[in-house]
């Protein structure tokens, strides 16, 4: 892998896979527009600095996961204008990603300017990591520098077949950016290192939680997670959702914990209501006494203020998954209690997850964590220590 910081980008083609994975609009006079920019600006750094130094810039992306087909309702369109918006020049939207009239479009490119292809989804060789596919991506250009860290853990053409087509080969800045917080946070962490874990199933998880078991001082598990930690310990749950089925990996893994002195702190009340759309009917119960009729949805505030001192002696913080049904405002509060708690933490506090990263730019408080991580999928492949196949691709290394 070679340093971006050292690539000569005058005058080149230069294949980038970015991440433009963005929500839009879907009702009102914005509709089909870009609502929420926040991944393309993340982009901007790399795709500047490329521009600065006269590169000429192939950009490329997935947008969601369509037939593989075009299919306007699933269009890069509303991408291509609003790079064109925060750019100050036109960016065309290629008809495809591949093909005579993208090569035409390409080859007609001036340095310092940019053209983006149409949605990789369209094309089914994209998800199977087709090679056939992947060497016409990368005949448009002279340089890959991939910058999705969001979609790095995806074994997909434009990010791990078509890296093998090129000397030339980088990890863009946000990459460099994510890899080096892992790196801080996970690899050589500042001791005592707090975990957070939360979200809705251990199964989902249950690979971090192991990796982890021998990395972490301390352990907090919120979210439907926590759940199956208590019922595999006799606590009745009522009608909470939990996988009788990991049972004994969980007791085995509170085992392993408790071997080697790491603290797990677990809720000690909910807030629990009938179903998750009992909107107005959430209250407060401790974790000994929840009511046979209903579902905890959400940590309560005994145990907010517990995981807020958990947290005060930790010199670093991870965290991924929200503590209860944030969506539901009836449930949210131990999610934003949460947020405030690790805000108001010293140390180094670094976070990721798709369903995190909105609660926290919801409450603007992003300015008061280190690092928010742009991937949720990618984010949590590294807390499994698995690594990732866009990293060993541009690494040259098997995938």
């Amino acid at each position: 892998m070679n340093e971006f910081n050292q690539i000569d980008f005058n005058n080149k083609r230069t294949l980038i896979r970015a991440d433009f994975n963005v929500p839009l609009h879907d009702k009102g006079p914005e509709q089909g527009e870009v609502r929420d920019d926040s991944r393309i600006k993340l982009f901007l750094p790399t795709l500047k600095a490329i521009l600065a130094a006269g590169g000429k810039a192939i950009l490329m992306s997935h947008f969601e996961d369509p037939p593989a087909k075009f299919d306007p309702a699933f269009s890069l369109r509303p991408v291509a204008k609003r790079l064109s918006e925060m750019l100050g020049f036109n960016v065309p939207l290629a008809p495809d990603c591949i093909g005579p009239e993208v090569e035409a479009l390409v080859a007609q490119l001036e340095p310092g300017r940019a053209v983006l292809l149409e949605n990789l989804r369209f094309n089914p060789g994209e998800k199977t990591n087709d090679s056939a596919f992947a060497a016409k991506l990368a005949a448009l250009g002279e340089i890959y520098i991939d910058d999705a860290f969001a979609a790095m853990h995806r074994k997909h053409a434009s990010i791990c077949a078509v890296a093998a087509h090129f000397k030339v080969r980088a990890a863009g800045l946000l990459v460099r950016k994510e890899l080096d917080f892992y790196e801080r946070a996970l690899v050589k962490p500042s001791k005592p290192l707090c975990v957070i874990l939360g979200g809705a199933k251990v199964s989902s998880k249950l690979g971090a939680l192991m990796n982890l078991a021998d990395k972490a001082d301390s352990l907090i598990i919120g979210g439907a997670m926590a759940n199956t930690f208590l019922a595999a310990q006799g606590v009745q749950m009522g009608r909470s959702k939990y996988e009788p089925d990991l049972f004994p990996k969980v007791l085995g893994l509170l085992g392993n914990l408790a071997r080697r002195g790491c603290k797990v702190y677990l809720p000690v009340d909910f807030i629990v209501a009938p179903a998750l759309n009992s909107k107005g009917l959430g209250r407060a119960v401790t974790a000994q006494e929840m009511p046979a009729d209903v579902m905890a949805l959400d940590i309560g505030p005994a145990t907010s203020l517990l995981f807020r001192e958990a947290l005060q002696s930790a010199n670093t913080i991870i965290w991924n998954g929200p503590m209860g049904a944030f969506e539901q405002e009836d449930f949210s509060k131990g999610t934003t209690d949460m947020i405030e708690s690790i805000a108001s933490a010293h140390g180094l506090k670094v976070v990721g997850g798709g369903d995190t990263d909105a609660a926290i730019h919801e409450m603007q408080l992003e300015h008061k964590f280190d690092y928010v991580s742009s991937g949720g999928g990618a984010f949590l492949a590294l807390l499994e220590g698995q690594g990732l196949p866009g990293v060993r691709a541009l690494e040259g290394s098997k995938v």
